[in-house]
Protein backbone atom coordinates (compact mmCIF):
# COMPACT_ATOMS: atom_id res chain seq x y z
CA UNK A 1 0.00 0.00 0.00
CA UNK A 2 1.53 3.34 -1.11
CA UNK A 3 1.07 6.22 1.38
CA UNK A 4 3.25 8.80 -0.43
CA UNK A 5 6.03 8.66 2.16
CA UNK A 6 9.76 8.77 1.50
CA UNK A 7 12.79 7.18 3.14
CA UNK A 8 15.00 10.14 4.19
CA UNK A 9 18.54 9.98 5.59
CA UNK A 10 18.55 12.21 8.68
CA UNK A 11 22.18 11.67 9.75
CA UNK A 12 24.15 10.05 6.91
CA UNK A 13 27.51 10.55 8.70
CA UNK A 14 26.40 8.48 11.72
CA UNK A 15 27.35 4.83 11.99
CA UNK A 16 24.92 3.25 11.07
CA UNK A 17 23.19 6.04 9.07
CA UNK A 18 19.92 7.24 10.60
CA UNK A 19 16.89 7.12 8.28
CA UNK A 20 13.27 8.10 8.74
CA UNK A 21 10.06 7.47 6.84
CA UNK A 22 8.29 10.81 6.21
CA UNK A 23 6.69 13.08 3.63
CA UNK A 24 9.80 14.79 2.24
CA UNK A 25 7.94 17.70 0.61
CA UNK A 26 6.22 18.58 3.89
CA UNK A 27 9.55 18.27 5.74
CA UNK A 28 11.30 20.68 3.33
CA UNK A 29 8.40 23.16 3.58
CA UNK A 30 8.50 23.17 7.42
CA UNK A 31 12.29 23.54 7.39
CA UNK A 32 12.05 26.56 5.05
CA UNK A 33 9.32 28.04 7.26
CA UNK A 34 11.57 27.73 10.36
CA UNK A 35 14.46 29.41 8.49
CA UNK A 36 12.20 32.33 7.45
CA UNK A 37 11.09 32.83 11.06
CA UNK A 38 14.70 32.79 12.28
CA UNK A 39 15.71 35.35 9.62
CA UNK A 40 12.81 37.60 10.59
CA UNK A 41 13.89 37.71 14.25
CA UNK A 42 17.61 38.41 13.71
CA UNK A 43 19.14 41.89 14.02
CA UNK A 44 21.79 42.93 11.51
CA UNK A 45 24.61 44.78 13.28
CA UNK A 46 26.35 47.45 11.23
CA UNK A 47 29.71 49.02 12.01
CA UNK A 48 29.54 52.81 11.98
CA UNK A 49 32.79 54.80 11.88
CA UNK A 50 33.60 57.94 13.85
CA UNK A 51 36.78 59.76 12.82
CA UNK A 52 38.55 61.93 15.36
CA UNK A 53 41.74 63.97 15.19
CA UNK A 54 44.31 64.78 17.85
CA UNK A 55 43.52 68.52 17.80
CA UNK A 56 39.73 68.16 17.73
CA UNK A 57 37.74 71.07 19.19
CA UNK A 58 35.34 70.57 22.11
CA UNK A 59 32.20 71.21 20.03
CA UNK A 60 33.28 68.80 17.29
CA UNK A 61 34.14 66.19 19.94
CA UNK A 62 30.71 66.52 21.59
CA UNK A 63 29.01 66.36 18.20
CA UNK A 64 30.77 63.11 17.28
CA UNK A 65 30.15 61.73 20.77
CA UNK A 66 26.42 62.33 20.25
CA UNK A 67 26.54 60.46 16.94
CA UNK A 68 28.35 57.53 18.56
CA UNK A 69 25.77 57.35 21.36
CA UNK A 70 22.95 57.38 18.81
CA UNK A 71 24.61 54.54 16.86
CA UNK A 72 25.11 52.50 20.04
CA UNK A 73 21.50 52.92 21.20
CA UNK A 74 20.45 51.75 17.73
CA UNK A 75 22.37 48.52 18.32
CA UNK A 76 25.27 49.20 15.95
CA UNK A 77 28.96 48.80 16.70
CA UNK A 78 31.17 51.90 16.48
CA UNK A 79 34.66 52.02 15.01
CA UNK A 80 36.56 55.04 16.36
CA UNK A 81 39.61 56.04 14.33
CA UNK A 82 42.27 58.72 14.55
CA UNK A 83 44.55 59.40 11.60
CA UNK A 84 47.91 60.89 12.60
CA UNK A 85 49.32 63.38 10.10
CA UNK A 86 52.90 64.59 9.91
CA UNK A 87 54.38 65.44 13.31
CA UNK A 88 51.31 64.09 15.11
CA UNK A 89 52.99 60.65 14.87
CA UNK A 90 55.30 61.78 17.69
CA UNK A 91 52.24 62.25 19.96
CA UNK A 92 50.32 58.99 19.61
CA UNK A 93 49.79 58.95 23.39
CA UNK A 94 47.53 62.00 23.03
CA UNK A 95 45.41 60.08 20.54
CA UNK A 96 45.17 57.08 22.84
CA UNK A 97 44.13 59.33 25.74
CA UNK A 98 41.46 60.92 23.53
CA UNK A 99 40.10 57.50 22.56
CA UNK A 100 39.99 56.27 26.15
CA UNK A 101 38.17 59.47 27.16
CA UNK A 102 35.70 58.87 24.30
CA UNK A 103 35.14 55.27 25.45
CA UNK A 104 34.71 56.41 29.05
CA UNK A 105 32.00 58.89 28.05
CA UNK A 106 30.18 56.13 26.14
CA UNK A 107 30.66 53.60 28.96
CA UNK A 108 26.99 53.47 30.04
CA UNK A 109 26.01 52.44 26.50
CA UNK A 110 29.06 50.56 25.25
CA UNK A 111 31.93 48.31 26.18
CA UNK A 112 35.34 48.37 24.51
CA UNK A 113 35.39 45.43 22.12
CA UNK A 114 38.92 46.15 20.86
CA UNK A 115 41.22 48.50 22.75
CA UNK A 116 42.95 51.40 20.93
CA UNK A 117 45.75 50.06 18.76
CA UNK A 118 48.10 51.88 16.42
CA UNK A 119 48.18 50.41 12.91
CA UNK A 120 50.52 52.42 10.73
CA UNK A 121 49.38 56.05 10.85
CA UNK A 122 45.93 55.17 12.13
CA UNK A 123 44.73 54.25 15.62
CA UNK A 124 41.56 52.13 15.82
CA UNK A 125 39.18 51.19 18.62
CA UNK A 126 35.90 49.28 18.47
CA UNK A 127 32.95 49.86 20.80
CA UNK A 128 30.10 47.36 21.05
CA UNK A 129 26.69 48.14 22.57
CA UNK A 130 26.13 46.68 26.01
CA UNK A 131 23.49 43.94 26.05
CA UNK A 132 20.34 45.16 27.76
CA UNK A 133 19.57 43.46 31.04
CA UNK A 134 15.92 42.60 31.73
CA UNK A 135 15.87 45.07 34.67
CA UNK A 136 17.04 47.96 32.47
CA UNK A 137 14.49 47.36 29.70
CA UNK A 138 11.53 49.71 29.67
CA UNK A 139 8.09 48.13 29.57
Amino acid sequence: MNRGLDLVKIAPQADPPVCRIMDYGKYKFEQAKREREARKNQKIVDIKEIQLSVGIGQHDYNFKLGHAKRFLTGGDKVKVSIRFRGREMAHTALGEDLMLKFADECSELAAIEKAPKLEGRQMLMFLAPRPETPASKKN
